[in-house]
């Protein structure tokens, strides 16, 4: 089958200013409800989340999700029923296996906002025990190539310690990856799965709002998608779903002029 993107533009994602919170939802989420977009195999929420200092989410419970923060900026306080208490810092993704129940708060660390992409995914096991894990993943690693910030644990080399080099370990079938790329620096993901077997497999890209929150409407760095002969151009905030079979090669390349951040996940089906 021949490569689908379909572009998911910032301005199109559920958003809110709170005052306390700025967000954007990728899907469905909270009072934003829109069927076509509710989920993308097993991954359930992408939100781009802005958090004032002194604020935050108070304590709350969450039951079969593998949930993840990847830290853009600033300092975010986690707490939970497994008795964790961390500050996570640029740089850094904190992965909570809620399997049969956990409960966990989140709040801004510091004098300044935190910036932050808040995931969740559908396990593929139910009923897991509760898990905690984070990874720190610098810049340095991720400029202009392709950093595995996520991948399931079954994967070979991923390990299931707490804290530990390598992907954080996720218990289901999502792979995500990073990267900071530079103007004029073109990046390739080979989309997984074997060649010619005519399965369909899901991408999805994202360019994380690094220049600002704009009440809905992206804008900054520029990234050009492309694949099978087809490309889009995606501005901050703006993503977009990939259909292909395995051996497919996409490509990204910034054509903005400053520094963007992306975001890939390969996921799937459920």
């Amino acid at each position: 089958m021949p490569v689908h993107i379909i572009p998911r533009p910032s301005q199109d994602r559920g958003n809110a200013d709170h005052g306390w919170l700025k967000t954007f939802h990728t899907f469905s989420f909270a009072d934003y409800y829109d069927p076509e977009h509710s989920s993308f195999g097993s991954l359930r929420v992408i939100n781009e989340d802005r958090v004032l200092p002194g604020e935050g989410f108070g304590t709350h419970a969450h039951k079969e999700f593998e949930i993840w923060s990847y830290l853009v900026s600033g300092e975010l306080e986690h707490r939970d029923s497994l008795g964790n208490v961390e500050i996570l810092k640029r740089g850094d993704v904190q992965l909570t296996s809620a399997g049969t129940g956990v409960r966990h708060s989140e709040h801004t660390a510091g004098s300044v906002p935190v910036h932050f992409l808040q995931i969740w995914a559908r396990p593929s096991t139910p009923h897991l025990q509760p898990q905690y894990y984070t990874r720190h993943y610098t810049d340095a690693e991720k400029a202009d190539k392709w950093v595995k910030v996520v991948a399931p644990i079954t994967e070979e080399g991923v390990k299931p310690e707490r804290e530990a080099d390598g992907p954080t370990p996720v218990h289901g079938g999502v792979t995500m990856y990073a990267s900071l790329l530079s103007p004029g620096k073109t990046l390739e993901h080979l989309v997984p799965g074997k060649e010619g077997d005519g399965k369909q497999r899901k991408v999805y890209v994202h360019v994380i709002q690094t220049s600002g929150y704009n009440e809905g409407a992206a804008k900054g760095n520029e990234v050009r998608l492309s694949g099978g002969g087809n490309d889009v151009l995606l501005k901050e905030g703006d993503g977009a779903y990939v259909l292909a079979t395995g051996g497919e090669t996409l490509g990204l390349e910034n054509v903005g002029q400053g520094k963007a951040e992306l975001v890939l996940f390969d996921v799937d089906a459920e």
